[in-house]
């Protein structure tokens, strides 16, 4: 009965690791054109029955007591139309089993008859009308939506489109593919030893450049190479607890309302720096880089209370000045710019100077401070799909009108902010939206993130971080959990005395888990040493196996490092 029990055992053992080393690889791919033809549905279709309506609509029917008919294009592609469209829910269907705690990645292509039409993915299952995706669609090309949803429960579902628009849908090359748990973190796990880690080879050798065989080697960590921080308060200047919890963690900050227009210029005329300047020392002295937050904000509650009764040449002046104050005074001392914060859910800047205020605004900042990322920095781009305003096509096309703006031709120094205010994650969506947002080419990173309160924030605050730290196009992530005594905006890591709270916890324990905290071993015979190092500065100490000789060297390994810079020799 024991050893049966053991066999049984051995053999679910063996079948979960098979399950891991061949799970289905993720397809990073997504686009952000409008192309001429849709390209091939990923995974093949997944559980979708007909996905490239090869076999005109067998599988598919109307939703919502609408319309469907088969199209076609002059090249042939078939695809399906839903017609007569009177309420936003009539479109083209099919229905699917889903399974339990199951994470599915969604995308399709879509077009419409006349114009653009915001077009959201929704899956009704169990009693909900899950948001799955969403994109702006356009007539004469089709555009990708690139989504995702985790099951609630198992059990049938429908897969439909939604419009407020009365024009025609179009619907052509969907998939819907499942991914277990399992699966999903080894996609987490192959992509940071992709993007996170490198292999380096340590080659030991003597005053005569022989080999060293039997060298003793230890790498020790000394700093993260990947930008991990949070949000800080001016109450950090002097509250030494703060200080000391802070600067043991985090490589990278973001003043929480301290260098904005409405804190430094509280009355017309009288700016004053003094906080911002005495944050920055504090964080440039214990090696902490600082993302400039913001120069402008979009939403129009957010302006200095004096600004509001400018007119449109008494405001162009005062943006100018805004611009050259706060930019000549730290440009140079920090990395980034958030330069026009929330400019497609505002328009305060635009309904005063027309539609290209923004990109003027970025103009003048790349003349500014060449050497930092201007950034723009928006909410519900990865927190939710329903939101059309901000879907990843939207915030796509806002950036590309930005970089084409006559004179924006620093384009290697665009980045893109996405905030990540949470309640419930949708981690599939996250994933495929950043997959999207990839498409520009320019370093992502996630500006704000916290979660609302509740049973579960801290589980899902580690769902969220190891959803984006995964991500092979995020650069670095700051939390927005600036610490007030009062108590923190959304969410904080600890309380009042600096005991970590469950979310702080979690945090503390993806530091320690993203690090090469030491290696120690033993050259080989040729007197190579090779190590898998995350990201970072490391201290590596050689010591000589018979000769009394010890190195020590100082070693980076970063993201920008190739795999010809990985071979490194000490001589010892």
């Amino acid at each position: 009965m024991g050893r049966a029990l053991f066999l049984s055992l051995l053999w679910v053992a063996m079948l979960s690791a098979s399950r891991v080393v061949q799970a289905l690889p993720y397809d990073y791919s997504s686009s952000s054109e409008c192309l001429p033809e849709p390209l091939e549905p990923h995974y093949g279709g997944g559980i979708i029955r007909n996905s490239d309506f090869s076999a005109g609509l067998q599988g598919w029917s109307a939703f919502g007591y609408g319309v469907v008919e088969e199209g076609a294009s002059a090249s042939g592609n078939r695809y399906a139309v839903a017609r007569n469209r009177t309420r936003p829910y009539q479109s083209v269907s099919q229905k699917v089993y889903l399974q339990n705690d199951t994470h599915y990645t969604l995308s399709a292509w879509l077009q419409v008859s006349n114009g653009s039409a915001d077009i959201t993915a929704v899956v009704k299952t169990n009693g909900q009308f899950i948001h799955a995706g969403g994109v702006e669609a356009r007539s004469g090309c089709w555009s990708i939506l690139k989504g995702g949803l985790t099951a609630p429960a198992a059990g049938p579902a429908e897969l439909y489109f939604e419009s407020n628009a009365t024009v025609e849908v179009w619907v052509d090359n969907v998939s819907l593919q499942p991914f277990s748990q399992e699966e999903w973190a080894a996609h987490h796990h192959a992509a940071i030893k992709s993007a996170r880690k490198k292999t380096v080879r340590l080659r030991t050798r003597d005053s005569a450049g022989k080999p060293v065989p039997g060298a003793q080697v230890r790498i020790e960590h000394v700093r993260s190479g990947f930008p991990l921080g949070s949000a800080m308060s001016s109450e950090i200047l002097h509250n030494p607890a703060y200080q000391q919890w802070f600067t043991s963690r985090f490589t990278v900050t973001t003043f929480e309302n301290e260098m904005k227009w409405y804190s430094t210029e509280r009355v017309q005329g009288r700016e004053d720096y003094s906080v911002p300047d005495a944050m920055l020392r504090f964080a440039r002295s214990h090696g902490i880089a600082v993302r400039g937050h913001n120069i402008f904000w979009d939403q129009p509650r957010q302006q200095p209370g004096w600004v509001q009764s400018l007119s449109a040449p008494q405001l162009r002046q005062a943006t100018a000045r805004r611009i050259k104050s706060v930019m000549s005074r730290y440009a140079g001392q920090v990395i980034a710019w958030d330069v026009v914060n929330e400019n497609l859910h505002f328009n305060f800047f635009e309904g005063k100077f027309g539609w290209d205020a923004s990109a003027a605004f970025y103009r003048r900042a790349h003349q500014m401070d060449g050497g930092a990322l201007m950034s723009m920095n928006e909410f519900n781009t990865l927190e939710q799909p329903g939101d059309s305003n901000a879907v990843p096509g939207k915030y796509l096309g806002k950036l590309f009108q930005i970089k084409k703006f006559p004179g924006n031709t620093n384009d290697g120094r665009m980045a893109i902010g996405l905030e990540g205010h949470f309640s419930t994650p949708n981690i599939p969506y996250i994933r495929a939206a950043l997959d999207t947002m990839s498409r520009a080419g320019v370093p992502i990173w996630l500006t704000e993130i916290d979660v609302v309160p509740g049973p579960n924030q801290a589980a899902n605050l580690e769902k969220i971080l190891r959803e984006v730290y995964a991500h092979p196009a995020v650069h670095g992530i700051i939390l927005w959990t600036a610490w007030h005594q009062r108590g923190c905006y959304v969410m904080c890591l600890t309380d009042n005395n600096f005991r970590n709270l469950p979310t702080g916890d979690v945090v503390d324990k993806l530091i320690r888990e993203w690090q090469t905290r030491s290696h120690a071993g033993v050259a080989d015979a040729d007197g190579y040493y090779e190590a898998e190092l995350f990201h970072g500065d490391y201290k590596v100490t050689v010591s000589h196996p018979v000769a009394n000789a010890t190195v020590v060297q100082s070693l980076t390994v970063g993201r920008e490092t190739t795999d010809a810079d990985n071979e490194y020799t000490i001589h010892v």
